[in-house]
């Protein structure tokens, strides 16, 4: 069992998803996509550093094949909100054109990141391309969200835990904190 509440930093985190709400969701999640791609070997995209979490417990859950690729991108560095310019750290290994690909986010929030890699992986000429986001912060969008597979809708609060991070630290953790205010 995860602890209710959490001092990180000198910041108090009250518990939002607990462990057994996360896979529970993440199976549904599983159970969906393995439906929708079936007789189908899709390419799943994690997104770094996030994303490594939620991609090997969804991938574990699926009933289709698949394959894995990794990139990272960057808006926010070690800070809590992003600046809004995507910087490619590191991209595709993965041949996209003619695959069914699915993007894997960890929380989306402006849809800039979204928006960015949409655009750069249908440049590619895949034969699909769908997102799946175990978060998803509705009201900070500043494009529209395009999100096919979505685990929870959140509130504008910073989350830590489950592949998410504060200053590339607390990942670890099998539940997802909200800064408590």
């Amino acid at each position: 069992m995860e602890p209710k509440h959490l001092k990180i930093d000198q910041l108090d985190f009250e518990i939002l998803i607990s462990h057994r709400e996360l896979d529970k969701r993440v199976t549904e999640l599983a159970d969906q996509i393995s439906l929708d791609y079936q007789g189908k070997v899709p390419i799943f995209v994690g997104v770094l550093n996030g994303a490594i979490i939620f991609l090997s417990d969804l991938i574990r859950k699926l009933t289709v094949e698949c394959e894995i690729d990794f990139i990272k991108i960057s808006s926010y560095g070690n800070k809590r909100i992003s600046s809004g310019a995507i910087t490619m750290i590191k991209d595709f290994s993965a041949d996209l054109h003619g695959r069914d690909i699915i993007v894997v986010e960890d929380i989306v929030d402006s849809g800039l990141s979204v928006a960015y890699l949409k655009k750069r992986i249908e440049s590619m000429k895949p034969a699909s391309v769908k997102f799946v986001s175990l978060l998803v912060k509705k009201d900070c969008a500043v494009v529209p969200l395009n999100i096919d597979y979505m685990g929870f809708e959140i509130e504008n609060k910073f989350v830590v835990g489950y592949g998410l991070d504060v200053a590339q630290k607390k990942r670890n953790l099998k539940a997802i904190y909200q800064i408590k205010e």
